[in-house]
């Protein structure tokens, strides 16, 4: 439903537009003024102003400019009489979307309003770029080439046919994130918005408002009205990475969300409402969680009502060979290098606590260091060819000692050390807390 504001002194020409418009499907307010207009603009959001320049107060142009600083502005359509037709070309420079002279035709003005609203769709999705969480043109390719990874893909196009939450869960380091890029790329939304939110990445007090958004005068700091990543992703998907990491009064919230598809901003008191495809990630036993009473168990059983299980690298190290080559050919730099058999044994036989971040990394480094076009086992880090020869029941042990190593290599920068490591921060700080390693 398109959100329409009208700023019209002439009362009889304002309620039939309104009259007219509403019987057509449009969500119509009505205000007398264009200041009035811009105060409700500043408190709600419309899609399309239709404004008449020479109402009550501040002059139109300068109502016209003040919307234009709004972070998400509304579309204006100037309407004029005959004799001001120069002024809405002026306005139009200033950055109304067209004019229309009166008297015009109700159709003429509404075919108007759609177009406008087709831009303002378009704003909408520029500002994902602006806060870059807009993907990138195209899906990354899955690389695979076992049984295993080939019935996670059937599975795929099968949840993807549907609109109910999908819970995609493994270890760090998998490619959950990829898993829920192809769920939206084979939907029938693939052209709509991917909004990624990782909620283990963001501060837990600054990580409502950027769910949600928040209203001017929220809260300390809140100069202006900011829309949050669920209203930029509407009408598309919604990621919510790290789902395990959500405190129990944002699981509320948010199930809210999936449930009634309405929320409010915070300090706001307008409902907005949104369309969106729910897919969440965790790399945490959720299940046991609602057992021992820390997670909720009424937002568990809505956000997995389908699950795609992603399995662990050492679960299908036939992709293991794929995978590297897949990054050598990606980067020129790395042009007519390759690993040879021997390292490719190596890499097969640890178990690659990080997974395929865990490798990908450890590819670009070793191909960085090493002088070589073969990768050979001595170009590997010892840890690797150590654990070949390692007990199973020893393998903790050298895991432990390789991670505080490239830990102090990291001059003790746990961020810098979990980017190398291929964990995500809080398995590191998880890990580092069962060694007894401590702040």
């Amino acid at each position: 439903m398109i959100r329409t504001l009208i700023a019209e002194d002439d009362d009889n020409l304002r309620k039939v537009l309104s009259n007219e418009l509403t019987e057509a499907g449009y969500f119509v307010t009505g205000k007398n003024s264009g200041a009035q207009a811009f105060d409700t603009l500043e408190k709600e959001e419309y899609d399309v102003l239709l404004l008449d320049l020479f109402t009550p107060g501040p002059g139109g142009m300068e109502i016209l400019k003040k919307i234009k600083t709004l972070e998400i502005p509304v579309e204006v359509i100037v309407l004029t009489g005959h004799g001001t037709v120069a002024t809405a070309v002026e306005a139009m420079k200033v950055g109304a979307y067209d004019f229309l002279t009166k008297p015009f035709k109700i159709d003429k003005l509404k075919a108007v309003i759609d177009k406008a609203y087709e831009k303002k769709s378009l704003l909408r999705e520029n500002l994902l770029l602006k806060t870059q969480i807009r993907r990138q043109a195209g899906t990354p390719e899955i690389i695979t080439n076992t049984p295993l990874m080939f019935d996670i893909l059937k599975t795929v196009q099968k949840v993807a046919a549907s609109d109910l939450p999908i819970l995609v869960y493994g270890e760090s380091g998998v490619g959950k994130e990829l898993i829920a890029n192809a769920i939206h790329s084979v939907s029938a939304g693939a052209e709509r918005p991917f909004v990624p939110i990782n909620c283990g990445a963001i501060p837990e007090h600054i990580l409502e408002s950027e769910l949600f958004g928040h209203e001017k005068g929220a809260f300390t700091g809140a100069h202006e009205r900011k829309p949050g990543l669920l209203e930029i992703a509407n009408n598309g998907t919604a990621f919510i990475d790290e789902v395990g990491e959500l405190l129990p009064r944002l699981q509320v919230k948010l199930l809210r969300v999936i449930e009634t598809k309405v929320f409010y901003r915070v300090g706001g008191t307008r409902e907005i409402k949104v369309n969106l495809r729910f897919i969440s990630a965790t790399n945490k036993d959720l299940k046991a969680e609602v057992e021992q009473g820390t997670f909720r168990s009424d937002f568990y059983y809505r956000i997995s009502a389908l699950s795609v299980h992603v399995p662990p690298l050492r679960e299908r190290k036939e992709d293991i060979p794929l995978l590297v080559e897949h990054l050598i050919a990606h980067n020129p730099s790395f042009k007519n290098r390759r690993f040879g058999k021997e390292a490719y044994r190596i890499l097969a036989e640890y178990s690659w606590p990080g997974n395929v971040r865990e490798l990908q990394n450890l590819v670009y480094r070793v191909l960085l260091l090493s002088e070589h076009d073969v990768i050979e086992p001595s170009d590997l880090p010892p840890h690797l060819t150590s654990g070949r020869r390692t007990h199973t029941g020893k393998l903790k042990d050298v895991e432990r000692e390789y991670i505080l190593k490239v830990l102090k290599e990291a001059g003790g920068q746990r961020g810098r050390a979990a980017e190398i490591l291929g964990l995500d921060s809080k398995t590191l700080y998880r890990k580092l807390q069962s060694y007894g390693v401590k702040e």
